[in-house]
């Protein structure tokens, strides 16, 4: 046998005509094949002792692939997959064990090493990469296969590479997304590119590693008109991202298949959720990572196995993949929002505290729990409004009876410097007299809804009953959605708006007459989603939409609204806009934010948060949360009292909760436990410069605010399955309890000196579980070494926040530079980094002297001054201090904090203090 062929970019203009048969894929060595061999006969004996083989003993070239790098040839769900229909798709089939109730296990049926798939015929030079013609020459067995595909390839950048698949004689549906286009082909790529001839494959390797990052031979390639597959090998088992799912923040590579097709169901493990995400991160061995994102909008799986391999699987659109190759993971997910676009800068008060709950019952009940939370002097810049003040539950209306009080509440709620927030669903009632409804009756008067592949508007059922469903695709739905928002603007002016529902949901399969019969309902094959059909509490995958039918824009119908609804805010505010989406998509950060939807009042929901928490981190959308307390059920004074305490450190911190249960405001609980969530958001509100810096640094290149521990200590293996606790930037190492009836936590604590956040004392690892002391009134907080927070004293609100002084951490390091940073301006106003309205302020140590650098000013600063500066690893105690060279007052505790305070420095001004 020949080695199957490598084709480099470089080579593709000398590519040869004639088309040698290449081996397959699991030909790598003498070695591998002789091990392979071993194993299978070892598997192959074993089998037959218990109990032998269904019918005959399966071909020579079935037993050579071992268990782990079987890849699934029948995939679809609620089959028995027998050997006839197996072989009848021309694949091999060996019965295993069945697995536990609820997992997947070895396939049974699965592709022989020798399955037909596409040879590329030719590869040419382009001016940014090469492009390729891929001929199939033995029919695949979904119907409407494409025998004849476009390969383009193109080296966008040193870190970024570009695979795009398609059909090469038809167009086909593409996602609507603006992505960057380049002009010039990279010049030093840090990856090497080669190609299999037949099979037709790609080889990704890390030039500096020599890891394989990407190997397609694995299993054929198939592109059929409503079925997508291609699979690779992973060079590591450690694959985050794939969104919205709950589970671990690390995936299970046993056999596990991921679904993304957005769906209104309450966050359970493996279920699709509300939102669709095909990205993954990598860790591969020794530290780096990379990326990859599939750029398709389609229903969707994502098949995880032991080989390590992964198998994408989606039933429209086209194989458009990026790929980023870090090699540090902060790396790689900045290189991700260079594609899908960085997030939106939020307004400060949407980093305050929010508080809702569905069943308040009357505006006057919502006043009443504004007025406890002031009267307990507990932060709060929000008040939010389940549909409960909607009129029969229809958007854009207020009900006149229970919630009439309503703009007067808005109204006191901007004397105090807080903000309201009210929830919107894309299900418009069809069923009010005509003339009574502006919203329903205008988006029929212009043809703004969804329609029935009949070109009928859909109806299906929501909270006001009998609904149509706004089509976000058209641009003068956006218009028409504006125009109604500033009707109710007139009346209560909101400050930012809740979009739920948006998957769309719908409490119907389909529509109020089902779905037609059809391939775009009924495809071919359906993923594994949720109720089996791809209309199971959502629309017909066939109604029409303006941009195209909702099969192909389902999971971008979240995002769709989102930009709707941001850029309506915009023009009626003139403001920063702040939205809270339920479903999303890659991009989402650029206008909304996201909660993690409809959780349970149970310990496990609060610890699944986290993970949350880390895989929106990777998604671009920074601005996200966990109803605080649980959503559903009935939660417990300590459950809530620890999740207030993790909530506070969710980079959207809302407590929420259902109708019918009892109250869960802070103001609601017992003295203690309501000190103690009083304590923790004054911290939070004590962390708004540092937590709106980061978010800055999230605006402008894409660093994620809450943070997974690996992406600080990449080359630290113990830290590449923590998801119980986090880091918020690079300084700030959050640890959580999570259990009940405990007084201590047990929490990693990377190698290097940390520092408590209350107290400055220093914690000194070498990398190494510790146990921590946490009575129920305390969460643990340390400073990283090396770090420089900026924080202030914590007012009830943002507002109130800002105008005060501000106090300045430093936490030395013996080994590292020590360094810091501060965005500042209005908190409110749009654009205010690219039109200079801004200051920014570095701060650094070298050899005891603290320097403050004004790299940008503005009027802004002016206005706030440094309080204090405390710093934490001060060895022994100075014999003076110097402000700006003139001595200054100071204090030195034992544990080796120095505090220098009633600095009345304006932040516009740079200083330098030393101790000697």
């Amino acid at each position: 046998m020949k080695s199957y062929q490598k084709l480099t970019a470089a080579q593709a203009a000398a590519l040869p005509a004639g088309r040698g048969r290449l081996a397959p894929w699991w030909v790598g060595s003498g070695l591998l094949l002789a091990a392979v061999l071993l194993s299978t006969v070892t598997v192959w004996v074993l089998r037959q002792v218990s109990g032998g083989w269904l019918g005959a003993t399966p071909p020579p070239r079935c037993l050579l692939v071992p268990e782990s790098r079987r890849f699934d040839c029948y995939p679809e769900q609620r089959v028995v997959v027998t050997q006839q229909l197996c072989e009848s798709r021309g694949c091999c089939f060996i019965q295993s064990p069945s697995p536990a109730e609820g997992k997947r296990g070895v396939p049974w049926c699965f592709y022989p090493p020798d399955f037909p798939s596409y040879t590329l015929e030719s590869l040419n030079q382009t001016a940014l990469g090469v492009v390729g013609l891929l001929v199939r020459r033995e029919k695949a067995y979904y119907p409407r296969d494409i025998q004849r595909l476009r390969l383009d390839v193109e080296f966008e950048t040193d870190t970024r590479l570009h695979i795009k698949i398609t059909d090469a004689a038809n167009p086909r549906y593409e996602v609507p997304l603006d992505v960057p286009r380049v002009m010039k082909r990279a010049e030093n790529p840090i990856y090497s590119l080669n190609f299999s001839q037949d099979p037709f494959g790609v080889l990704l390797r890390r030039k500096a590693t020599g890891t394989v990052l990407l190997n397609t031979t694995v299993a054929p390639l198939i592109f059929a008109d409503q079925f997508l597959q291609i699979s690779t090998s992973l060079p590591s088992k450690f694959l985050y991202g794939l969104g919205e799912h709950r589970s671990s923040f690390l995936h299970s590579l046993d056999w596990n298949t991921l679904t993304l097709w957005a769906r209104d169901v309450s966050p359970t493990e493996s279920f699709n959720l509300y939102g669709a995400h095909p990205f993954y991160l990598l860790m591969e061995e020794g530290g780096d990572a990379h990326g990859v994102f599939l750029l398709n909008s389609n229903a969707m799986e994502v098949a995880l196995q032991p080989a390590p391999g992964l198998t994408w699987r989606t039933i429209g659109g086209v194989l458009d993949f990026y790929i980023f190759l870090g090699p540090d993971p902060n790396m790689v997910i900045q290189q991700y929002q260079q594609v899908i676009g960085f997030p939106a800068m939020p307004p400060l008060w949407a980093l305050g505290f929010h508080l809702c709950r569905w069943g308040y019952g009357s505006s006057n009940e919502t006043w009443q729990t504004v007025r406890a939370m002031r009267n307990y002097q507990i932060p709060q810049d929000a008040q939010w409004n389940d549909i409960d003040y909607m009129d029969g539950y229809r958007d854009f209306t207020l009900d006149s009876q229970k919630f009439a009080t309503l703009p007067s509440l808005v109204e006191d709620l901007h004397k105090h410097g807080q903000h309201y927030v009210m929830i919107l669903d894309p299900g418009i009632s069809s069923t009010s007299p005509h003339g009574s409804y502006w919203p329903f009756d205008e988006g029929l008067r212009r043809g703004l809804f969804l329609n029935t592949s009949q070109g009928q508007p859909l109806i299906g059922q929501v909270w006001p009953g009998f609904t149509a469903f706004a089509d976000f695709s058209n641009p003068d739905t956006h218009q028409w959605w504006l125009e109604n928002l500033q009707h109710f603007y007139a009346h209560v002016p909101f400050d930012g708006l809740w979009i739920d529902m948006n998957e769309p949901s719908n409490f119907m399969d389909g529509s109020e007459d089902g779905c037609p019969p059809g391939e775009l309902d009924s495809p071919p094959y359906t993923p594994a989603v949720l109720g089996d059909s791809l209309s199971a509490k959502t629309v017909c995958a066939s109604a029409k939409q303006k941009a195209s039918v909702h099969y192909n824009l389902h999971n971008l119908y979240g995002l769709m609204e989102a930009k709707a609804t941001a850029s309506a805010l915009i023009t009626i505010r003139g403001k920063r806009p702040f939205v809270l989406s339920r479903s999303t998509f890659p991009s989402q950060g650029r206008y909304s934010g996201h909660w993690l939807g409809d959780n349970r009042s149970q310990w496990k929901d609060m610890y699944y948060s986290i993970p949350g928490l880390l895989s929106f981190s990777l998604f671009g959308i920074p601005l996200v949360g966990a109803d605080i307390c649980g959503f559903s059920g009935s939660t417990s004074e300590e459950l809530c009292t620890r999740w207030m305490q993790l909530g506070a450190f969710y980079p959207f911190a809302r407590n929420h909760n259902t109708q019918k249960e009892k109250a869960q405001d802070p103001a609601a609980f017992s003295a203690a436990a309501r000190t103690a969530m009083k304590d923790v958001l004054l911290t939070r509100y004590s962390l708004l410069p540092f937590l709106y810096t980061l978010f800055h640094r999230a605006h402008l290149r894409g660093d994620t605010v809450a943070r997974p521990l690996f992406f600080e200590f990449p080359r630290d293996v113990a830290t590449w399955e923590l998801d119980r606790q986090f880091l918020w930037g690079r300084s700030l190492l959050v640890t959580p309890v999570l259990e009940p009836g405990v007084d201590s936590v047990t929490g990693y604590v990377p190698p290097g000196t940390w520092y408590d956040f209350y107290t400055g004392s220093s914690v000194n690892s070498s990398g190494e579980m510790l146990k921590m002391s946490a009575p129920l009134e305390h969460l643990n907080l340390h400073i990283r070494e090396g770090s420089i927070l900026p924080t202030q004293k914590p007012g009830t609100t943002t507002e109130v926040t800002r105008g005060n002084p501000l106090d300045l951490i430093v936490a030395l390091s013996p080994h590292a530079t020590t360094w810091g940073d501060l965005f500042w301006d209005d908190g409110e106003s749009l654009d205010t980094f690219e039109k200079g309205n801004y200051s920014y302020v570095v701060f650094n140590v070298t050899q005891n002297i603290f320097t403050s650098t004004v790299l940008h000013a503005s009027t802004e600063a002016t206005k706030v001054t440094i309080g204090t500066l405390r710093v934490f690893g001060v060895q022994k105690m100075p014999s003076k201090v110097l402000l700006n060279g003139q001595e200054k007052p100071f204090s030195y505790l034992d544990n080796q904090v120095l505090t220098v305070s009633d600095l009345g420095i304006s932040l516009s001004q740079g200083f330098s203090l030393q101790w000697l």
